[in-house]
């Protein structure tokens, strides 16, 4: 999830190449989330905790499914250019780096943002939520909200297909198409 604003690429591309732009941005914020993950501090007490194996199978479950949605949304859109791997590589072989075109991928024709649900599931199905998890889960869902938001506006300026897919296809939570009831199935024969 490198999200990064044009302003900010901008200045970052006075101080390191434009084709490791992406790279070191995508390196610095890891390295800023394993610094937040080794300092964070216990706080308060548990939320929730599910202690019965039935109830602790599905959340895990939930889990292992959303860092698994994580890891294939990201090859559906092209893991290596995502996290400027492409670019690095491309500039080593001497070779001009090409924007890949708007596509919509499997998983990306049911939500617009199968990456980010995969880490709302990461982050929220647990079988035990204490206090610091929630406080993690909350904030980094609403940088999540708010960096969909931006992404949008960036990606309807530099993909006008966009719009219509905005429109067709749900943020977050695919739609449930409603079964035809069985009056309405005989009544049509």
């Amino acid at each position: 999830m490198a999200t990064r604003r044009p302003a900010f690429k901008i200045w970052w591309t006075r101080i390191i190449p434009q084709a490791a732009e992406r790279s070191t941005y995508v390196l610095l914020s890891s390295l800023a989330l394993i610094a937040l993950f080794y300092f964070w501090q216990p706080m308060g007490g548990v939320i929730w905790q599910v202690e019965s194996r039935g109830g602790q199978l599905p959340l895990l479950a939930g889990f292992g499914f959303g860092w698994a949605l994580v890891l294939y949304s990201t090859f559906l859109i092209n893991h290596f250019d995502l996290f400027g791997l492409r670019q690095v590589w491309l500039q080593l072989l001497g070779r001009p780096y090409t924007a890949l075109p708007f596509k919509t991928p499997a998983a990306y024709k049911l939500v617009r943002h199968p990456l980010y649900l995969g880490w709302f599931f990461a982050f929220w199905c647990t079988p035990q939520m204490t206090a610091a998890h929630l406080l993690f889960a909350v904030l980094t869902s609403v940088y999540i909200l708010i960096g969909i938001y931006l992404e949008e506006r960036d990606l309807i300026q530099a993909h006008p297909e966009y719009a219509a897919y905005r429109q067709r296809v749900p943020m977050l939570l695919p739609r449930v198409r409603k079964a035809k009831r069985v009056e309405e199935v005989e009544e049509a024969a």
